[in-house]
């Protein structure tokens, strides 16, 4: 898998402290141990850039990274299960809202999503938080090496059927494995496709 150009900038406890807003930005976020760090590290070839961990609640940060010197990837904590106080849990969550709805260089939040289990309540409040704020979103369902196809294609239609009760329109879905690299490419090139009509 042949590595991008990818560095650590910054790790902030609050929006104010982001790296300047000077190019565009991506946010990952998903429940607790999605597989959200071996994304970023399968996305950029970088093993290491990540940390990853059996542990729900390893991120506690806004996390930036810069990727070809054009675009920033951020690592947003995890909602949901995660071994902290729930005062905390809150802390992060004031954080991650205030991120997300301040940011003025964000142009999308990827959601991921685990494909091996049904709809989980918490990600589709989450999803559906961020399009009653407007927020532009797509989907990302992780693991796709872990289930078996036709399991795995009922539970994103089951969670897009979920999401049809408030969306006209459902947000994009990509299907990824970290440990195949399968989604890469895809997430990439859309990711460069929506520089390019920024820019």
């Amino acid at each position: 898998m042949h590595p991008i150009k990818a560095e650590f900038v910054k790790s902030t406890p609050k929006v104010e402290d982001c790296p300047k807003p000077s190019f565009p930005e991506y946010a990952f976020i998903g429940r607790s141990n999605v597989g959200k760090s071996s994304l970023i590290n399968m996305l950029t070839g970088n093993k290491k850039l990540a940390k990853t961990s059996s542990t729900p609640g390893k991120t506690q940060l806004i996390n930036h990274f810069l990727i070809e010197d054009s675009w920033y990837l951020v690592d947003l904590p995890g909602y949901g299960f995660a071994k902290v106080p729930l005062k905390e849990k809150a802390k992060w969550e004031k954080m991650t809202w205030d991120y997300l709805e301040q940011r003025e260089n964000l142009l999308y939040v990827f959601v991921l999503i685990d494909s091996r289990i049904p709809p989980q309540k918490i990600d589709l409040e989450f999803v559906n938080k961020l399009g009653e704020k407007e927020i532009p979103l797509k989907l990302i369902f992780t693991k796709w090496d872990k289930v078996k196809p036709m399991k795995g294609q009922k539970n994103i239609n089951d969670f897009k059927m979920a999401l049809a009760e408030r969306w006209a329109i459902l947000p994009e879905h990509y299907v990824t494995s970290s440990e195949k690299g399968l989604g890469r490419l895809e997430v990439l090139q859309l990711v460069d496709e929506i520089n390019a009509s920024h820019s």
